[in-house]
């Protein structure tokens, strides 16, 4: 349905009983089991992928390109590429997305909105001139 690149590798994982306070941020993939007390940002320009576990907390920002949540997130997400809400997906903030699959049962208590600066190709007609 959606032109999917090759999904990435999970580099990192932040498991269930750990919990940090302060700014995370990573390149690649990285799966978070536990809670996070600030901001997940992802590296600007490169491929990357969140999956933010059922059991999973982030209280704080979000930025990645693809961003799998099953989980809860308390502050504003910002997904480049993909969005996936998956069944027990709970978001507290403003969510801006490229594409969106929302599952049912998945819960956004904010505004969606579609990133309207996508770069899409843009059609130039060239005219001929006559004398």
């Amino acid at each position: 349905m959606f032109n999917r690149k090759a999904k990435s590798t999970i580099d990192s994982l932040i498991g269930s009983s750990t919990s940090i306070q302060g700014d995370v941020h990573f390149k690649g993939g990285l799966r978070i089991d536990g809670h996070v007390k600030g901001n997940v940002v992802a590296e600007v320009g490169q491929t990357s992928v969140l999956v933010i576990s059922e059991s999973a907390k982030v209280e704080g920002e979000v930025r990645v390109a693809h961003l799998v949540v099953n989980g809860e997130i308390c502050g504003n997400v910002f997904s480049s590429e993909l969005l996936e809400l998956q069944p027990k997906a709970r978001i507290t903030g403003d969510v801006n997305y490229k594409a969106l699959e929302m599952h049912s049962g998945a819960l956004v208590s904010g505004k969606l909105t579609h990133d309207q600066n996508v770069i899409e190709p843009v059609l130039k007609l060239a005219m001929t001139q006559s004398a």
